[in-house]
This record gives C-alpha cells, structure tokens and sequence, in this order.
C-alpha cells in the first residue's frame, strides 16, 4: 500500500497494514526518538496500545485518533487529566 503526500496515515489505512498481520498480534506502540538532538544515535521506547481516543485539533484541521499508551501511571495520570470537567 502507497501512502499519499501527507503528514499522518488514515484509520483505513492503519487497518489495511494491521489485516496483513495475525489477529492475536500484540500492538505496541513504539517511538523512535534521537538518543542527543542533532544526533544520529537512535533510542527505541515500546509500550502497549491501551486504547484509543478521538481528538479534534484545534486548527480544525479535521479529526484525529490517538493510540495513548505509555507507562500504566502516565497513562492513568493522563486519563485523570482529560476527564476533568473544564472550569
């Protein structure tokens, strides 16, 4: 599957690339980050997919699904955080 000249891949896609894998797969979520900025040594965090969470940008942009997953207290920490009645 080609992917369009965009930032980000759609929910049908993500779908598509997952169907090639086996059901019972365990999804992680890994981040790719530099180990120092500007260099070329990489690090590699995996955490769990533990859920998924529709957001809406606020330039408008259009919808957005977020996979959160993380360190289990991070994770509840932020759930606390976003279900918070705004003031």
């Amino acid at each position: 599957m080609e992917l369009e000249q965009r930032e980000g891949l759609t929910v049908a896609e993500l779908i598509d690339m997952l169907s090639h894998h086996p059901g019972d797969a365990v999804v992680e979520l890994s981040i790719i980050a530099p180990v120092r900025d500007g260099d070329s040594d990489i690090t590699v965090d995996r955490y769990n997919v533990d859920g998924v969470m529709p957001w809406r940008d606020g330039d408008g942009e259009g919808d957005v699904v977020w996979l959160v997953g993380g360190e289990d207290a991070d994770v509840d920490l932020f759930i606390d955080a976003i279900e918070q009645p705004s003031d």
